[in-house]
C-alpha cells in the first residue's frame, strides 16, 4: 500500500493493499494533532478546524480507507482495528512518535480504536459527538439507500447529510455532499458496519476506561443522531472532560468551527507532546 502526502515527509505504505491521502498543515516540529473524519466523509470535514489550530500544531488528516481520495478496494478490510492499524503505520512514516487524536463521529470510535492498537502512539484522546453506544443512536426517518440507488442523487444526499446539522436548511457544503457520491457502495456500507460492529463487541466508555488516556468529549447539544444526553456516559471514564455546545448539532467543527476550537485547543495544550 502507498499513501499520498501534501507535505514533503515521505508516507507510509501501511501493510494492506490501497493508497490512503494523508494532509499535514503547520509547523512539523509542533505537537503532532491527528483529526480523523467519520463515516461517509473525509478530511476536508476538518477544514473549517485547520486555521484555528495550526498555530499550535502540526495538523494531520488522513482520509481512511474507502473514503475521499484514498482507495476503496471492493476486498478491503473496514474493521475499525484494521483502519486504527493503517492510521498508526501512517505516523511512523511520517515520523510522528505522540499525536493528540481527535475523531468526529464514527472517527472517534476509530480514534479509541487507534489508542487500543498503539497505546503508546495516543497521547490523549478528544471525541467530538461520538455516540458511546448503539443505545444512544437516533434511527433515521429517510429510507435507506439501496445498491440499485448507488450513486445517490443530490436529493437524497441531502435528505441523509441533512440530520448531521442542528437546524433544517443548513446550506451543506457541496463539496462534502461530492465525498459520499464518491464512495463505492461496497465502502459505504461496510464502514457504517465496522462502526456498529465496534460498539455492539464494547461501548467506547467501556474501552476508554482501561486505557488511562485523558479524554476530552466536545457534543453539540442538538445533534440529530446521537443523544447529546449520552454524552454523560463518558463521565465513568476517570478525568473525562464533557463539553456541550448549545445550538449545535452533529458536525460543530463546521457548524462553529471557533466555538469547537476552543476547548479542543484547552485540552491540547495540556496533553500535547512536542517532537523530539
Amino acid at each position: 500500500m502507498t499513501v499520498s502526502d501534501e507535505g514533503p515527509y515521505p508516507p507510509a505504505p501501511p501493510p494492506d493493499g490501497g493508497e490512503l491521502h494523508v494532509c499535514q498543515d503547520g509547523p512539523r516540529d509542533a505537537p503532532a494533532l491527528l483529526l480523523i473524519h467519520g463515516s461517509a466523509s473525509s478530511a476536508r470535514s476538518w477544514e473549517p478546524m485547520v486555521p484555528l489550530l495550526t498555530g499550535a500544531h502540526r495538523v494531520i488528516r488522513i482520509d481512511l480507507l474507502g473514503h475521499g481520495r484514498s482507495a476503496k478496494p471492493a476486498d478491503g478490510d473496514y474493521a475499525l482495528p484494521q483502519q486504527a492499524r493503517r492510521i498508526g503505520a501512517a505516523l511512523d512514516r511520517l515520523g510522528v512518535e505522540h499525536a493528540v487524536v481527535a475523531g468526529h463521529s464514527s472517527g472517534g470510535a476509530v480514534a479509541t480504536a487507534l489508542a487500543e492498537e498503539r497505546p503508546g502512539l495516543v497521547s490523549a484522546l478528544a471525541l467530538v459527538n461520538t455516540g458511546p453506544s448503539l443505545d444512544a443512536f437516533i434511527p433515521a426517518e429517510s429510507a435507506p439507500i439501496g445498491p440499485a440507488q448507488w450513486p445517490p442523487t443530490d436529493e437524497q444526499l441531502r435528505r441523509f447529510a441533512s440530520t448531521g446539522f442542528s437546524r433544517a436548511g443548513y446550506r451543506i457544503p457541496h463539496d462534502l455532499l461530492d465525498e459520499v457520491r464518491a464512495m463505492t457502495y461496497h465502502s459505504f456500507t461496510s464502514t457504517m458496519l465496522a462502526t456498529r460492529a465496534y460498539l455492539e463487541q464494547r461501548t467506547l466508555p467501556d474501552r476508554l476506561k482501561v486505557l488511562g488516556k485523558p479524554l476530552l468529549v466536545i457534543f453539540g447539544a442538538d445533534d440529530r443522531r446521537w443523544r447529546s444526553s449520552s454524552a454523560a456516559g463518558y463521565r465513568t471514564v476517570p478525568g473525562a472532560t464533557v463539553e456541550l455546545l448549545p445550538g449545535l448539532g452533529h458536525s460543530p467543527l463546521l457548524e462553529d468551527p471557533p466555538r469547537t476550537a476552543a476547548p479542543l485547543l484547552a485540552f491540547t495544550a495540556l496533553h500535547s507532546v512536542r517532537a523530539s
